[in-house]
């Protein structure tokens, strides 16, 4: 195998692989490293829910950015389908933020009036249009935020079908590869490190999640990141129950699949990188989850996960330049956005490498320097 690329990618989830995308696209000779196989950590793991508006309740970057990668689904879906012949499984039925309790309605009802000004389709279901809508739902809920923009993607095989895609155009995937360190030489990264050899490469990028950070520490930098597992499970029913994805502000969202099962998650179990499942945190899922669904008692049990997914101190992502290696950039910390925001992840890290990034202003608030230390290493 050759060893030396115009673009070395740590990490093989699915950021990863749509950096690695966009940039083949572009005729650049890209290599995946992945210290297990593509999309095996939090990518996997996820409901693949494009909640820009029901998980982002203000106004801000993260919430912009959020907007505009939600926008990019609909035509990605075909892209990678004609390019791979892998369905993404793109659903766009919308989504019901539900309030559970009447104290709950108030601020529902705050969050539709903010909301309208980015989707005026957004409206506010009282109990009887949300029951004409999903007659399933528990009587006690008062009502719900009605997202009609709001979808879903089957995560796993968004991410694979960004890798098969990286590789139509040429890029390279090396897995069961652990990036040991970098290479330093004349002021910049010139290489990595690997449990099979030494990689060249112009540029780098450390998409590795929530083990971004203990990577970036060999760098010299400190970053605010810790790592929240996330455990679900899955049941089927014989007829669907739900049609569109049920959100609650209490932890719990059901997202129904095309396959028939039903997503139910997720706990938020931080500073661990253990993936076991407990009975405690399912119990709590199934327990949330038949408060609003009371069918979901009956539903046959399909499967139990969970996910490692990387958060920040202040909840923003890490998407940018190293401020010391300026061939070494950083796209991690996506905590529960990563599907949603890995269109634009893609696109604009392709774009800082490529030197033809539009609007800079876009990615000020994600720079890597903002609240963290650089180091004098090597």
């Amino acid at each position: 195998m050759d060893h030396t690329f115009d673009v070395a990618i740590i990490g093989g989830g699915v950021n990863g692989a749509s950096i690695a995308y966009q940039l083949s696209k572009l005729g650049r000779k890209v290599i995946i490293i992945e210290k297990e196989q593509i999309g095996c950590q939090a990518s996997s793991a996820a409901a693949g829910m494009l909640a820009a508006q029901a998980e982002l309740e203000y106004d801000g970057p993260l919430f912009q950015l959020a907007i505009k990668s939600q926008a990019m689904f609909s035509a990605l879906a075909n892209e990678l389908l004609e390019t791979t012949g892998v369905d993404i499984e793109f659903v766009n039925k919308g989504m019901l933020k539900i309030a559970e309790t009447e104290d709950m309605a108030e601020e529902v009802i705050r969050q539709v009036t903010f909301q309208k000004k980015w989707d005026p389709t957004i409206k506010w279901l009282d109990a009887k249009e949300l029951r004409e809508m999903e007659p399933s739902l528990s009587p006690s809920v008062p009502g719900a935020m009605y997202l009609p923009n709001d979808g879903h993607v089957q995560p796993a095989k968004l991410t694979q079908a960004f890798a098969k895609a990286a590789v139509h155009f040429g890029a390279k995937i090396l897995e069961n590869t652990e990036v040991l360190s970098f290479l330093y030489q004349n002021g910049q990264v010139i290489g990595v490190q690997t449990t099979n050899g030494t990689i060249l490469s112009d540029n780098f990028v450390v998409a590795a999640g929530a083990w971004a950070a203990q990577l970036m520490r060999e760098s010299g930098l400190e970053m605010n990141m810790y790592p929240v597992k996330g455990e679900c499970f899955s049941v089927k029913t014989e007829r669907p129950i739900i049609n569109r994805t049920i959100f609650s502000d209490k932890r719990c969202y059901l997202v129904p699949k095309k396959n028939g099962e039903i997503y139910i998650g997720a706990t938020m179990i931080e500073h661990t990188f253990d993936k076991k499942v407990t009975a405690k945190g399912i119990a709590t899922l199934l327990e949330r989850a038949t408060q609003i669904i009371p069918q979901i008692k009956e539903a046959a049990w399909e499967r139990v996960w969970a996910g490692i997914r990387p958060q920040t101190g202040d909840g923003l992502p890490y998407i940018g330049a190293h401020p010391r290696w300026k061939n070494l950039f950083v796209a991690a910390g996506h905590f529960r956005n990563g599907i949603l925001l890995s269109p634009i992840t893609g696109k604009l890290v392709a774009e800082l490498i490529e030197g033809s990034l539009k609007d800079e202003n876009l990615l000020s608030a994600f720079r890597l320097d903002r609240n963290m230390l650089v180091g004098g290493k090597p």
